[in-house]
Formats: C-alpha cells, structure tokens, sequence
C-alpha cells in the first residue's frame, strides 16, 4: 500500500507539474496517471488502495467543500437567487431529455436505457469546478455578480439530483415500481442536508467560542480536524439513513462550513480554509489519480465514433438549460458563456455509478459504462482547460 501511495503523490505531482508547464491544467496529468497506473494499464496500484478508492474520494471531496463553504459569501450568493437554484437541476434535465431523445437512435438503447445513461452522465464535476470556483472567488474574479458562488451551489445540489433520478430509473429498468413520491427525495435530500449542518455548524461555532473564553484555546490545527471528524460523521448519517429519510451529506458540510463562517470571527475562518487549502494539496492528488484508476480505458475504443456525438449533442442541449437559467439576470453574454463552460466537465460521479448498471446485469450495461468512460476523458480536461483559459477574459475582476 505504501508502495501505490508513493506512485500516487511522485507520479501523480511530477504529470501535474509537466502539464502545468505545457499550460494544461494540472488534473489532465492526475487523470493520465490515474489511467496508466490503474488496474486496467499497467497495474501497479494494491488491491488494498482500490478497495478503498471511493472512500478516499469522498474524503478528498470532503476537503475541498468544506474549503468552498469556508470561502463562500453568502451574502454574494443572495444576490444570485433564483438562478443558483435552477442551475441546480436544469442542466442535468436538458442533458438526461437528450439523452432520451437522441441516444436510441445513435447508440441503438432503449428509451428506458437512454434515461439511465442520461442520469449516469447528467451530473457536472463538483471535484473539477469546485475547486476551480474557490480559487475565482479568492481572486475575485465574477464575484461582484455572485458567478462563482452560483456555480458552486449549484453543482453541489446538480449531483443530488441526478443520483437520486438515477436509483429511480434504475429500478424502472429492472421492473421495480417505482412511486410518485420517489421525486420528493431530491428537495428532502437538500433541505435536510442545508438543515442538518447548519445545525452542526453553529454548534461547532459554540463550542469553540466557549473554549476559547474558558481559557482552553484550541489551535486551529485541532479546530481543523475536529471540522474533518464532525463532516465524515454527516456524510456517515447519509448512508445510516439510507431507505429511511433522504439527506445528503456533502450538501450538510457545505452547509457546516458556511454556519462556521458566519458564527465565527473572521480571522479564524480565514484561517481554517487556509489550513484545509493546504490539506487540498494532498487530498486534489488522491482524488483525480484515483478517478482515473476507475477509467477502463478498454471501454473509450468501443464506444466508437456514435459515443462522442451523443455525447456533444447533449452537452449543447444542456448549454441552453444553463443559458435558461441566466434569462432575468444582468450577467453578459461573455459570463453566461463562462458558466456554459464551467458546466461541462464529468469525472467523480461518472465513476462512482458509472459500471453500476452492468453490475446490475442490465444489458445496457457495457455501453453505459463505455459512454460515461469516454465523457470523463473528454469533458473533464474540455471544462478544466476552458475555464482555465477564459475566465481572465470572460469574467470581471473584482477590485
């Protein structure tokens, strides 16, 4: 294990920094890695570190959302409103419509199979924009009109959606009934999740005030891991409450961290997120290489020419729910092409539930597998690199 830790930070920094100097962003030397040295390349990971390669992303994922919650204004994001809120479902429904539409036609699905495969692809990247909208809105970059803050919000609440579409057509596809009330899991999910860790939050908030006027100071570095044990502990609730009441974890240590924020004194948030913006340095390498370790790259020849149609058509379809979103708003065409790009990219949610379904035994289940492998080569570097690029030129610098 230690041996596949090693390859996992050398390897995976030394690709990120040759990338970085060929002005690529750094992840499309992670994912590289992740693929070359992953089980199906040439295999030098331990089966120990792939057992538990969802869960260290998932505490990679912890890590930057409570860096974004820690940085995020909420006053900004009031400012945003209505549209935070439909980024957070429109643009995955564009997608999983188009799907519906186009891919029994060019993939030669089902329509029922064409909505499991829209749900698989449906959800944007939180672990490529997230940390993306961190750094705009610590350089100030589309903050004066909430861009970053929008974004953020609404790609934390996009997976929500698009999981819990997923189970439910999953089950259609297996023949399970599947009730009405199935579709009140997503606003439950977030409502619970927000609830639940601003509760936690202001707890935290309280218990460290307290410490601190008993004259038991606790050093940010405790106050750190504390934040990191309290946030596994949401995320744990999720999966304990699973079948009994929706709640989404992450969205709760978003939530957490943004009640910390307000309840705290400014010094000390800016302190913890610089204390977990350090700590992302590590877990940023964990997560993508180990992203890329799930890409069976086999499936990316299969899915032949047909694939990457379907999958352009549907990242237009979904251009216009984002621009549908933006109706109302006094953004500029250059802002409301940047949030386009921002919504691009796949990674983490295409691999955690993107070999379900042949798992499951679906017949759909191999091109499933091979579409969702193939949008995270294309889209994950297509919307790291495009925002990358533009958004010194598509967005205002806040001075």
């Amino acid at each position: 294990m230690l041996t596949s830790l090693a390859l996992i930070f050398l390897v995976g920094l030394a690709m990120a920094a040759i990338c970085q100097r060929l002005k690529l962003p750094r992840i499309m030397g992670m994912l590289i890695t992740g693929i070359a040295v992953g089980p199906y390349a040439l295999d030098f990971l331990d089966p120990s570190i792939l057992g538990i390669s969802a869960e260290l992303r998932k505490m990679a994922l912890i890590i930057i959302l409570l860096k974004a919650g820690l940085s995020l204004d909420i006053s900004d994001l009031k400012k945003v409103g209505r549209p935070a809120v439909l980024m957070a479902f429109v643009p995955a429904s564009f997608e999983i419509l188009a799907f519906f539409l186009f891919a029994p036609a060019l993939l030669g699905v089902t329509r029922m199979e064409a909505a499991v495969m829209g749900t698989v692809l449906g959800a944007v990247s939180p672990a490529v924009v997230v940390p993306r909208m961190v750094q705009l809105m610590e350089a100030k970059y589309g903050t004066k009109k909430g861009i970053p803050q929008m974004i953020l919000a609404g790609a934390s609440c996009d997976d929500i959606f698009v999981i819990v579409l997923f189970t439910t057509f999953v089950g259609m596809a297996q023949g399970d009934t599947v009730k009405f009330m199935d579709f009140f899991d997503v606003p439950v999910s977030i409502v619970l999740g927000v609830l639940m860790g601003a509760v936690t939050g202001i707890l935290l908030s309280f218990f460290f005030e307290t410490a601190y006027a008993h004259k038991h100071c606790v050093r940010n570095s405790m106050k750190v891991i504390i934040v990191l044990g309290v946030s596994f502990v949401l995320v744990a609730v999720e999966e304990c409450l699973e079948g009994v009441v929706s709640v989404s974890g992450l969205l709760a240590v978003v939530s957490m961290a943004c009640a910390l924020k307000i309840k705290s004194v400014a010094f000390v948030s800016r302190r913890l997120a610089e204390k977990f913006g350090k700590l992302w340095i590590a877990a940023e390498v964990i997560l993508f290489v180990l992203v890329g370790a799930a890409v069976d790259i086999r499936y990316t020849m299969e899915a032949g020419v047909a694939a990457i149609v379907m999958i352009f058509i549907a990242l237009l379809i979904r251009a216009i729910g984002v621009g549908l979103c933006m109706l109302g708003t006094s953004l500029s065409w250059k802002e409301r092409l940047f949030c386009v790009i921002a919504y691009l990219p796949k990674a983490t949610v295409q691999a955690a539930i993107g070999s379900v379904p042949l798992s499951l035994g679906l017949s759909c289940g191999k091109i499933i597998l091979s579409v969702a492998v193939l949008a995270i080569v294309i889209t994950a570097p297509l919307g790291a690199i495009g925002m990358d690029a533009t958004y010194k030129k598509l967005l205002q610098k806040e001075m």
